[in-house]
């Protein structure tokens, strides 16, 4: 059971991050930007497929991830900095985000505080281990063996797990509604770790941690505690928990469609790959036919250079079978033109005669994975 999880998330990780990467790559050359967007959303991802309850599925794990991923990638990327400004501004929310998408999967298993901070702390374990490289390149590691162990820095490697009493009980206070739910308040724990998080922050503004050696003492102090705490420690975690539920929401009932190709997928996976193949074989032999033809009659084709080898010519075949414009060989004798026809009335006829027989052999089965959808 162990292998086979450890094999699925393996998969879901290396699916999206081949879907971020490049993304990321495109907005940003900052690697640490790029590794925030690639963790991130494989966090979020492996938590769908293994938090999501029987509402979840591997696709679509790979699905949310890459969104997740790519707009991880595409504001911390957008920012200005070393690496810390898009971690600053990405990284606790993108957990909010996460427990949101959880709870509005799984919301009728989830129906006390004890499941909320159970899914919580594992997200947040989650996303620590997926931050982990992001934050290796950009030098924790370096800064925490010269300042020590308890330091700041420390504190930005574990913080979703820290932040999880800080997220858990806002979200449960906004699930506690919900149909069966078991608690009547919040238990004291999470309350005390609220207030616990809260006393951390003031103390980190006062000594000038958060606020990188600018001191702030009077009224200014107390003005920048509310700001802080209220934007940054309330409104977007609400916003992002509120934001992720009803993404997922929205995009349950759309996401089913994306279930039913996949049944059709598995039986059509064989004449697909049949059809490919044969297509392939045709512009394979006639991309020799196209070279010999010019071998022993030079000037059928224009734009042909001395140094024209067999990529010339799969280029030319290729383009031939999709019936398109050709690039820079052309066909100009007849005896060319008329190969080029025969190319496509074969291309052509194999596709017709291929799906002609794909749908007489697999009608039944589409058939009934039809009525197993229309009647579950």
């Amino acid at each position: 059971m162990m292998n086979r999880w450890i094999l699925s998330a393996a998969r879901i990780a290396a699916t999206v991050a081949v879907v971020v990467v490049p993304f990321g790559y495109a907005i940003t050359a900052n690697h640490t930007d790029v590794l925030l967007g690639v963790g991130g959303g494989i966090g979020v991802g492996v938590a769908v497929v293994f938090r999501g309850g029987s509402q979840s599925r591997p696709w679509m794990g790979v699905l949310i991830g890459s969104i997740v991923g790519m707009a991880i990638a595409l504001f911390a990327g957008g920012l200005s900095g070393d690496g810390w400004d898009g971690w600053g501004v990405t990284g606790p929310y993108t957990m909010d985000f996460a427990v949101g998408l959880v709870v509005g999967l799984d919301r009728y298993s989830i129906s006390s505080y004890r499941d909320v901070t159970r899914e919580t702390l594992i997200l947040a374990v989650l996303l620590t281990l997926g931050f982990f490289p992001a934050h290796v390149a950009n030098g924790i590691l370096l800064a925490l063996r010269t300042s020590g162990f308890f330091s700041f820095y420390t504190l930005i490697l574990v913080l979703p797990v820290i932040l999880t009493p800080w997220i858990a009980l806002p979200a449960g206070l906004l699930s506690s509604r919900g149909e069966g739910w078991h608690d009547s308040r919040p238990p004291l724990p999470l309350i005390l770790g609220e207030v616990a998080l809260a006393a951390l922050f003031v103390f980190l503004m006062i000594t000038g941690t958060l606020t990188e050696g600018r001191g702030l003492a009077g009224f200014s102090m107390v003005l920048a505690i509310a700001y802080y705490l209220g934007v940054f420690g309330i409104v977007l975690p609400v916003g992002m928990f509120l934001l992720g539920r009803a993404a997922i929401g929205w995009l349950r009932p759309r996401l089913r469609v994306y279930g039913q190709l996949i049944d059709y997928l598995r039986v059509m996976w064989v004449p697909i790959g049949g059809f490919a193949v044969g297509y392939l074989t045709i512009i394979v032999v006639f991309s020799g036919f196209y070279g010999m033809l010019e071998r022993f009659s030079p000037g059928a084709f224009s734009g042909v250079g001395n140094g024209a080898g067999i990529t010339d010519w799969l280029s030319l075949s290729f383009f031939a079978a999709l019936g398109q414009d050709f690039l820079t060989v052309s066909p100009e004798s007849i005896g060319a033109r008329v190969l080029v026809g025969v190319h496509l009335i074969l291309s052509g006829g194999w596709a017709v005669v291929l799906f002609a027989a794909v749908m007489t052999s697999i009608g039944p089965k589409l058939e009934r994975i039809a009525r197993r959808q229309n009647h579950p």
